[in-house]
C-alpha cells in the first residue's frame, strides 16, 4: 500500500521535483499539494495524507503556524518540516509544538524516503547534519531560561517596555514608579541577562517571547 503524502511549498519547481522523486519507484503517493499555509490546511482536511511535507516559509501562513493550528486542532497527520540552514530558530519552535522530523532542503532523495519511513514508524526524525546545530541552540536556549528567570516581575515589566520601544520616562509613568527606580532596574537587568545596551536586551525579550512580533 502506498504511503499517502501532501506537499505544502509556494514554489512549484520545487514541489514537482519532489513529487517525481518520491513516486519513482511507486511506494510513495503525492496525493495533493498546497502553494500557501491557508490552502495547506484546508486541503489537509479533504486529501487526509499521512505525512505533510510542510516548507517553513510561505505565504498567507508560515509553516510554523500551520503546524500549530494542525496540533491545536488534533489533525491526524506526521508533519515533516523542510528548511534550510539559516532556520534553526523556526525548527526549535516546531519542536516545541510538537513537529515530527525536519529535514534540509538539499537532502538527496533518499535520505528524504528514509525520514518518511521512520515516521510511519512512529519515531520521529532530526537530519544527523542539522543535531549539532540545534543542540548548540538549545543548549543556549537554557542558558537563557535562566537569566529570565532571575529577573523579578518588575524587572520582566521594565524588560518588555525597553523591548517595546518605550523612554525611562515612559516606563515610569506606565508602571506608576518614579524614573530613577526605572534607572536601577534596567541596570539590573543588563546585568542578569548578560547585555550593554537596550537593542541586546530587546533582542533578548523577543527570543525568549517576552513580547510577540507580528
Amino acid at each position: 500500500m502506498c504511503i499517502k503524502i501532501m506537499l505544502a511549498d509556494d514554489h512549484l519547481l520545487m514541489r514537482e521535483g519532489i513529487r517525481q522523486l518520491l513516486e519513482y519507484d511507486g511506494k510513495i503517493e503525492v496525493v495533493d499539494e498546497a502553494s500557501d499555509g491557508e490552502e495547506c490546511i484546508e486541503k489537509l482536511l479533504k486529501s487526509n495524507p499521512q505525512v505533510l511535507l510542510l516548507d517553513i516559509n510561505m505565504p498567507k501562513k508560515n509553516g510554523i503556524e500551520v503546524l500549530q493550528q494542525i496540533r491545536d486542532n488534533k489533525i491526524d497527520v506526521k508533519v515533516l518540516m523542510l528548511t534550510v540552514h539559516n532556520e534553526v530558530e523556526y525548527l526549535i519552535k516546531a519542536v516545541d509544538i510538537g513537529v515530527d522530523g525536519y529535514i534540509l532542503k538539499d537532502s538527496e532523495s533518499s535520505e528524504l524516503k528514509r525520514a518518511i519511513d521512520i515516521l510511519m514508524k512512529g519515531e520521529s526524525y532530526i537530519q544527523p547534519k542539522l543535531i549539532p546545530i540545534l543542540n548548540n541552540r538549545l543548549v543556549a536556549r537554557d542558558i537563557d531560561k535562566d537569566k529570565v528567570d532571575s529577573l523579578t516581575g518588575r524587572e520582566k515589566e521594565v524588560l518588555i517596555q525597553v523591548a517595546n520601544g518605550m523612554f525611562n520616562k515612559e516606563i515610569a509613568n506606565t508602571l506608576n514608579i518614579s524614573e530613577r527606580t526605572v534607572k536601577n532596574h534596567i541596570s539590573n537587568i543588563f546585568k542578569k541577562i548578560d547585555v550593554s545596551d537596550r537593542t541586546q536586551a530587546a533582542v533578548f525579550a523577543i527570543k525568549n517571547d517576552l513580547i510577540k512580533i507580528f
